[in-house]
């Protein structure tokens, strides 16, 4: 498959073929009333302002989403994590610019904390035919999530490494949890979000693939049966990108912080090059029990990384924290040669002393739903220790 059996070094695989350097982010945000703390449509006029402003990059872009309570914003292609932290950023003030210009608010938040009014669908036949199709599992689907896409040689190689990532996507879930509450209600979970996209039809860790054209079998079926809108869809956490030569991470939440974005991004690239380095061993990814996947899952959404998770490579129970800790040591040597390890160091010593944001969300909420809300507003654009100087 792909690199398999070539038997040489993770660093001679990534140098030589390219694979496992570029990495992009898109993410994904709420426009919210400042007064009522409510989501609003409003994302029309954002896109217009924000395509007059002065992008982050040539190929960074800023998109429309399913309701006009939400607007994306998409780096470019990126090598150094500086780099990509700098585009992060641009790309978040660029869109607060163009929110506040309309007297909104940009809130990077995994689900709102406060109901809105009805939104219809944004313009465009296929969002016209997901609303239909979808109904009300989309009718107030305001989730927001933060995207990682790590570059891939082929295919092939891509589905072996889906396999590869698929014990520690519930883990990153944990790691991002940023949505604690809906309808103003802490709702017990740390991301009500995957809650909600666990309603659409296969969302959760894909199958085992042993090659792509079995992957695109599999997404053709689903497409026949009517619950894709086409092979550019699905709702697994991790997947080929349709457009790109990229795998794509959907599992995390959109990070409250533009660190956490840089972190989600550098353990994402980390564990594609960590499955490069196996695939060029020979060493194949062993298939994952669909029932303790979906356990995995609902672990991470229940409890962030303050409970128990499920380590899926051995079906047991186990600290979140454990777990995380698990996969950092997994990915070190990943870190070390991308020049990544001293920065998500860094940054997990944050979240350990600070919590995710749903622990930040928590606590703000001893003010009441209003000051949960201008604290996500602050924390979407403050970023006080840049990777340069962390």
């Amino acid at each position: 498959m792909g690199a398999g059996g070539r038997g040489i070094s993770s660093a001679m695989v990534v140098e030589e073929i390219g694979a496992g350097r570029t990495v992009g982010v898109e993410e994904e945000f709420l426009l919210v009333d400042p007064v009522s703390g409510q989501p609003v449509d409003g994302a029309d006029e954002v896109l217009v302002r924000a395509a007059g402003l002065p992008g982050p990059a040539p190929d960074a872009a800023v998109h429309a989403e399913l309701l006009g309570t939400q607007v994306e914003a998409a780096t470019g292609v990126c090598v150094d994590l500086a780099e990509l932290e700098r585009q992060v950023e641009q790309g978040r003030r660029r869109l607060a610019a163009a929110a506040e210009a309309g007297g909104l608010w940009l809130v990077a938040s995994g689900t709102p904390v406060l109901a809105g009014a009805p939104v219809p669908p944004s313009p465009g036949e296929r969002f016209g035919w997901i609303a239909t199709r979808y109904a009300g599992v989309v009718a107030d689907y305001h989730s927001c999530g933060c995207h990682v896409h790590v570059g891939v040689p082929d295919r092939d190689t891509a589905v072996g490494v889906l396999n590869h990532l698929a014990p520690w996507l519930p883990t990153l879930l944990a790691l991002s949890a940023n949505s604690p509450f809906d309808r103003g209600a802490d709702t017990g979970y740390a991301s009500w979000r995957m809650v909600t996209q666990s309603r659409f039809p296969g969302s959760g860790l894909a199958p085992w693939f042993g090659s792509a054209a079995a992957y695109d079998d599999q997404v053709d079926a689903l497409v026949d049966c009517g619950v894709l809108a086409d092979r550019h869809q699905s709702f697994w956490l991790a997947r080929l990108s349709p457009r790109l030569p990229t795998v794509e991470l959907r599992v995390a939440d959109t990070a409250a912080t533009v660190a956490g974005a840089v972190l989600q991004a550098a353990l994402s690239r980390a564990l594609v090059r960590t499955a490069l380095a196996e695939l060029a061993a020979g060493r194949e990814a062993a298939p994952v029990d669909g029932q303790l996947a979906a356990a995995a899952v609902w672990s991470a959404a229940r409890y962030g990384l303050r409970g128990p998770a499920v380590h899926l490579p051995t079906g047991r129970p186990v600290a979140a924290a454990r777990l995380l800790a698990e996969l950092v040591d997994l990915v070190s040597p990943a870190l070390a040669e991308a020049g990544d390890l001293a920065v998500v160091r860094a940054e997990l010593a944050v979240v350990s002393a600070e919590g995710t944001g749903a622990d930040h969300q928590r606590r703000a909420a001893a003010g009441g739903p209003l000051a949960v809300v201008r604290l996500l507003a602050e924390r979407t654009l403050r970023n006080p220790a840049p990777i340069g100087e962390s």
